[in-house]
């Protein structure tokens, strides 16, 4: 089993800066990929960034460039740096950490976290 404990969200205005922390806990040597997903109020759930053990990182063309997603593998700990935040980026957001053993592979969440972006 795997924990995520996430942190860091809150209100901020257009243009702002947040930071999001996720720490991992329990086999944490079985996670492979960590990453940041979001939801806002009648959407699906979609993909905000993702990281390897490798450091090879993924964004989709909404956040690329303002979002950036980093690991500290010592610490077991995701971060996601928002810049340029715009009040569409309001959503509740998810940490991920996606696990792989010989047999099977897994997907842990975290409890989420509020990122409410005012204009």
């Amino acid at each position: 089993q795997v924990q995520l404990v996430e942190s860091g969200g809150g209100l901020v205005q257009a243009g702002g800066s947040l930071r999001l922390s996720c720490a991992a806990s329990g086999n944490t040597f079985i996670i492979n990929t960590m990453g940041w997903y979001r939801q806002a109020p009648g959407k699906q759930r979609e993909l905000v960034a993702t990281i390897t053990t490798y450091g090879r990182t993924n964004y989709p063309d909404s956040v690329k460039g303002r979002f950036t997603i980093s690991r500290d593998n010592a610490k077991n700990t995701v971060y996601l740096q928002m810049n340029s935040l715009k009040p569409e980026d309001t959503a509740v957001y998810y940490c991920n950490a996606h696990a792989m053993t010989l047999t099977k592979e897994y997907d842990y969440w975290g409890q989420g976290t509020q990122v409410t972006v005012s204009s």
